[in-house]
């Protein structure tokens, strides 16, 4: 199971408290609660919405936003070794774009995405969701046919509900970690995360 739980899971308190919280925050979020329910429809291998659909969610929570942060994408990741053709990620987007056509949609198959990235290939979607740059990215989320909530976070949570934002010692590039907070003016839109300095990073977890 790795990095992949379920909330009855035992864990530690702190770790569960932050996914409790989170739980709570996107149970009441209609919007991202729809999404969930789109993509599960399509019955993708382990597939999971991560990166800014979960991130943000927690950032404007922290800021006390009274509106959500408009998502300028909705990153969904699988990792289906039988087919790795674009045109397949295609079709899935454009599935999604009829269930849900107010959101601009990214279907990725991380099967192949390691060559994007000159990595070695990805045991699963948690190993490829491990590579992100930013330590908070590392998240994501699916709804089970039970409607529990499903997490992945091989770095957990902390990160995300203290504010940090850290580069991920996988993918020690501090030039594109800095240009990515920047460009998506992060301190703008969440003025209280705190940048970590790219030499004091958190030790990584096994994959």
């Amino acid at each position: 199971m790795n990095a992949v739980w379920l909330f009855k899971l035992n864990m530690s308190n702190s770790e569960q408290e932050y996914q409790d919280k989170t739980q709570l925050l996107l149970l009441s979020d209609t919007l991202r609660m729809e999404c969930l329910r789109a993509v599960r429809s399509l019955n993708l291998p382990d597939c999971f919405l991560g990166a800014g659909f979960l991130r943000n969610a927690i950032w404007d929570c922290l800021h006390n936003k009274a509106e959500m942060t408009s998502l300028n994408d909705i990153d969904v990741v699988y990792f289906d070794t039988e087919d790795i053709s674009c045109k397949t990620e295609q079709e899935l987007t454009a599935k999604l774009k009829v269930l849900v056509p107010s959101m601009n949609w990214e279907v990725r198959n991380q099967a192949r995405m390691h060559v994007k990235h000159n990595d070695q290939p990805y045991c699963n979607t948690t190993d490829a969701i491990s590579r992100w740059i930013e330590i908070p990215t590392c998240v994501g989320v699916k709804l089970d046919e039970g409607e529990l909530l499903v997490f992945t976070a091989p770095f957990g949570l902390t990160h995300n509900w203290g504010f940090n934002v850290g580069i991920n010692p996988k993918r020690p590039m501090p030039d594109i970690f800095y240009r990515r907070i920047e460009e998506k003016n992060w301190l703008r839109i969440w003025p209280l995360l705190n940048i970590i300095p790219t030499d004091k990073e958190c030790n990584i977890h096994s994959c």
